[in-house]
């Protein structure tokens, strides 16, 4: 395949909240785009409406991609030679070319009221019709001096066009309306500000979701209009909810991206995670390296159709990209996650933990739940051995004196997991009993946990002082 030419991408969020997937999903395949290239990555802030604004919205999406890797050449925070990115500081441009537009005769003020609107919408509900604004576009419109809406006056026409994503599309004209391109507060819409900011930034593709494609067209015939050459567009289908019936929202579970970093989990799977909504490189491989997805991401591999938002996938596969680290990077990421007792022991014995449950780990959060009997002796629980199926099944004599037999043979040990793996297996040989019973029994007794790593392992990082007293303490309380 030819090398493409260096692309420069951008990503326009609106500051109006925190990020989510379906959000973030799109910037990264802006992302990918660029960094496959050897191009350009533009983080562009599109902040004109200021009714919905949120505050502290802006430094939340930078953080979110910061996480996440996704760096930007230019943009917010870091600048460029295209500047300000913020369209709220844009405003001379856009005035500029909505000034060339009225000009050339494409552009007028809307003189109605909202009631009046109100009313053609009505008119055109009891006919049966579609509302567009162009059957009712004034004859004689007043000159615009910026307190009325100043509308496109589009040319309706039929187009083709072809999307990176969906492929060859068609409209007629009547997707072709008058719509509005700077608001009565001075601020520019979307609709019309995103085409002069991607015109002077240069972008070469402009990669957005689903929601847009409906004004495709009237994009195109504004292109048009101002004599720009469009450049790669590229629609990626929403990201549904869990039941795959609709789009990705807060209700549906869709988590601020930053409540992933709070949770632990890795901003590798979370790519790779994103990533694999909607997109495969035609193969089985499920997990990818942010080197592989930048090397392998294809805008055409995207599929047309919505993608399922699937947590329990994404703990799958957060679970192996934590399997895929040596365990002292393993370590180095867990800092802040290990239980409060875990701060006295050493690194070396974190470690040892570490390794022994690096295999059960799925999120970095679960590590107290799964680590904390390894720091701190827990109360003895009966209800983990009346509940066990069975161990219910014998009277506390018979228990007690299994874990007598147990003790008596785990005081000769050195424990090493050799001389412990062989202690316990000839344990079932004098007891004649299964491992769900004897071995269970003595996990309970040394970890008063629900569920550890393998018994012998598990007893020789805690060690022979510790897992004795803890047998003596369940031996008391049967």
């Amino acid at each position: 395949m030819a090398a493409m030419k260096p692309a420069r991408t951008r990503f326009a969020p609106s500051p109006t909240g925190f990020m989510h997937v379906g959000g973030v999903r799109t910037a990264l395949f802006a992302w990918l785009i660029a960094r496959q290239t050897g191009g350009q990555f533009i983080l562009r802030l599109e902040d004109t409406d200021k009714v919905r604004e949120v505050e502290g919205s802006a430094e939340h999406i930078m953080r979110s991609l910061r996480w996440l890797g996704l760096d930007w050449d230019e943009g917010i925070d870091v600048g460029g030679p295209y500047g300000p990115y913020k369209q709220s500081e844009r405003l001379t441009t856009y005035k500029e070319w909505a000034d060339k537009l009225v000009a050339e005769g494409r552009a007028y003020a809307d003189p109605y009221t909202p009631e009046e609107l109100d009313t053609f919408r009505e008119e055109a509900k009891a006919a049966k019709k579609p509302f567009l604004f162009r059957d009712h576009r004034p004859e004689h419109p007043p000159a615009w001096d910026g307190s009325q809406p100043l509308r496109f006056k589009s040319e309706p026409k039929a187009y083709d066009w072809h999307d990176a994503v969906l492929g060859d599309l068609h409209t007629g004209p009547e997707a072709v309306d008058d719509f509005i391109l700077v608001k009565s507060d001075g601020y520019p819409t979307y609709n019309f500000c995103h085409i002069i900011d991607d015109l002077l930034m240069e972008c070469t593709h402009v990669i957005r979701s689903q929601e847009f494609i409906a004004s495709v067209p009237k994009y195109l015939n504004l292109y048009e209009a101002l004599g720009i050459t469009p450049p790669v567009l590229a629609t990626v289908p929403f990201v549904m909810g869990p039941d795959g019936k609709k789009k990705l929202s807060k209700r549906d579970g869709a988590k601020d991206i930053l409540d992933y970093a709070r949770e632990g989990f890795m901003p590798e799977a979370l790519v790779n995670f994103m990533a694999s909504l909607g997109w495969n490189d035609g193969t089985e491989q499920e997990i990818f390296t942010v080197a592989e997805l930048v090397q392998k991401f294809r805008l055409d591999r995207v599929q047309r159709g919505g993608a399922k938002f699937d947590e329990q996938r994404l703990l799958w596969m957060n679970g192996a990209h934590i399997r895929s680290l040596a365990p002292e990077e393993l370590y180095k990421r867990v800092k802040d996650f290990w239980p409060p007792g875990a701060g006295e022991a050493s690194d070396e014995y974190k470690l040892n933990v570490l390794t022994l449950v690096q295999e059960r780990l799925k999120y970095f959060a679960e590590l107290p739940a799964l680590t904390t009997f390894f720091f701190t002796d827990l109360p003895v629980n009966s209800e983990l051995w009346q509940g066990n199926k069975q161990l219910k099944k014998l009277e506390s004599a018979e228990l007690k004196s299994l874990l007598e037999q147990a003790k008596a043979a785990l005081q000769a040990s050195d424990f090493s997991v050799p001389d412990l793996t062989e202690r316990l297996n000839n344990l079932l040989e004098q007891t004649g009993q299964k491992p769900g019973v004897l071995f269970s029994l003595v996990r309970i007794a040394t970890t008063q946990a629900p569920a550890s790593p393998s018994l012998a392992d598990t007893l020789a990082v805690l060690g022979k002082e510790t897992s004795l007293r803890r047998l003596d303490a369940m031996l008391a309380a049967l």
